[in-house]
């Protein structure tokens, strides 16, 4: 398993000479990471890689940081037993452990749209545009029923969208770039510019 932490830098298009066409990519600074911890199911309950991204090197910010933490970012991901003895306390773990080609999955949180309708949250229709329709053409119309006389709990209602945890998986890597710790992911990934991601390669 590769594991990394990265910020989404933003979208552009590369052009591939094999497939003759443009693709759509995602820019990720992808690490420089450092494995903290290598838990193991005997002393810790549970097989995973704890790693760190974005050191702190100011020292007021470290005081201020809890627990003495160096790390502005700290996350764990599960492994199993052989991939624990590959990792040691202490190493980096950047772009450069990724392959062009190689297939990730990413989990980001995903941009906030505030309170919205059912049209834009759930893909409601709205009503007709004609015949007496006057200012409600993005209403969600009924939501009850003569029996039970109340809403039923799951009904896809107006309400606050975004800033929820998502997980895209199947993505390609199109390109690698180590001298500046940057991947290109075909498609979009979660989250607006300067958002965490979490990297994973099963």
């Amino acid at each position: 398993m590769k594991a990394a932490l990265g910020k989404k830098i933003g979208m552009t298009q590369i052009f591939s000479e094999e497939e003759r066409k443009v693709i759509p990519v995602t820019l990720i600074q992808a690490g420089p990471c450092k494995v903290l911890q290598v838990k193991t199911k005997e002393k810790d309950g549970s097989h995973a890689l704890q790693i760190g991204f974005e050191e702190i090197t100011n020292a007021k910010k470290q005081k201020k940081s809890a627990k003495g933490k160096q790390f502005s970012f700290i996350r764990e991901f599960p492994i199993t037993d052989t991939e624990g003895e590959i990792y040691q306390v202490g190493d980096v773990i950047d772009a450069s452990k990724f392959q062009e080609g190689e297939r990730v999955q990413i989990v980001a949180v995903s941009k906030g749209k505030g309170f919205q309708g059912g049209v834009k949250r759930w893909g409601f229709s709205g009503r007709n545009a004609t015949h007496g329709v006057k200012h409600e053409h993005r209403t969600i119309g009924s939501t009850g029923q003569r029996f039970p006389q109340h809403v039923v709990k799951g009904r896809p209602m107006p309400g606050h969208m975004g800033v929820a945890q998502v997980t895209v998986r199947n993505l390609k890597i199109i390109k690698v770039d180590p001298d500046h710790q940057v991947l290109a992911i075909k498609g979009s990934v979660p989250g607006s510019k300067g958002t965490l991601l979490a990297i994973q390669k099963k």
